[in-house]
């Protein structure tokens, strides 16, 4: 099925190849305040960025870069010595995030990428990552967070860091081209319920999928590392359920799915020579935009949920 009506949260979906590649066309004058080869590192973020600074850090000490670790803006171990810390916040605004910022200062070298430029992250760190072009008018983060992992992505190629079968993010953007406009299984819409399962770095793709879905169409959804998936995630799948997998399947997974009588979407199989697990990601992405239409809900304006959390001094 094809997207079921458009939405500024479609459109933003359907505009990631370009930011992609427009992210792997700025990434020279960006390359300098990234983190270097041998530094230990710490990215953090909120929600969204959270999951792709999980993502970000496995694809980096994967692939021989140094060692990396992330974590929630707010749950930050202070007590630890790193190189460099990275910060991702959408707004510039997010309270959690410029705390932590304040707190290492002086400590701790930091980096922020961010897609406003008017904000308070670009005092609180000491170098700041605009990507404007990225910027985003909905609620629900979509473009943004991929064009971070992109450039980073990007980045981590230059220097030969990719872990072992990892795409090029030129064959990534091939593959989001295909995945922003290729039809939906109709059988989609109509799940009870998903879980999203993921290995390595596409693990934070998984936390991000279930995320989505619930954000823009209030769904059940849930996100697990792939191993972990027999360990008693498996009980909630059944008929009229998905389980989705990013990257590569776990040998068996397939198996275990059609014997409790679930559905499987998996980007290693769905297309011939597989899909790229951050392609993937615009497949979900889509997805809950169109469980949003049939559930009655407006993906452009999600239930309980502001662009950026800020918190009064009280909660702060």
């Amino acid at each position: 099925m094809s997207d079921p009506y458009t939405s500024l949260t479609a459109a933003e979906i359907a505009s990631q190849p370009k930011c992609w590649r427009q992210a792997s066309e700025t990434l020279a004058l960006h390359a300098t305040d990234l983190p270097r080869r041998g530094e230990r590192v710490a990215v953090v973020g909120c929600g969204t960025s959270w999951f792709m600074a999980q993502a970000y850090a496995a694809l980096r000490e994967s692939g021989g870069h140094g060692e990396t670790d992330a974590f929630a803006a707010s749950e930050f171990h202070l007590g630890r010595s790193y190189d460099r810390l990275l910060a991702i916040s959408r707004s510039g605004t997010t309270t959690e995030v410029l705390d932590l910022l304040s707190r290492v200062r002086g400590a701790v070298p930091s980096v922020a990428l961010t897609a406003d430029a008017a904000t308070p992250v670009m005092t609180a760190a000491d170098s700041v990552v605009v990507l404007d072009f990225a910027d985003e008018e909905s609620v629900v983060q979509t473009r943004f967070a991929t064009t971070v992992l992109a450039l980073l992505r990007a980045h981590l190629e230059t220097e030969n860091a990719l872990p072992v079968g990892v795409r090029t993010l030129a064959q990534a953007v091939r593959d989001a081209e295909w995945a922003s406009i290729a039809p939906l299984d109709g059988e989609l819409t109509s799940a009870e319920q998903f879980t999203f399962l993921g290995s390595g770095w596409t693990y934070g793709l998984a936390l991000e999928a279930a995320l989505k879905l619930r954000e823009a169409a209030g769904a059940w959804t849930e996100g697990y590392p792939a191993m972990e998936y027999r360990h008693g995630p498996i009980s909630i799948t059944g008929p009229g359920r998905v389980a989705w997998m990013f990257g590569s399947l776990p040998q068996g997974l397939a198996d275990d799915v059609a014997r409790v009588g679930g559905t499987l979407i998996a980007s290693s199989q769905d297309v011939p020579g597989g899909l790229d697990p951050l392609a993937d990601l615009i497949r979900a992405q889509r997805l809950a935009v169109a469980l949003a239409a049939a559930r009655g809900h407006d993906p452009d304006r999600p239930r309980n949920l502001s662009r950026s959390v800020v918190l009064d001094n009280r909660d702060a």
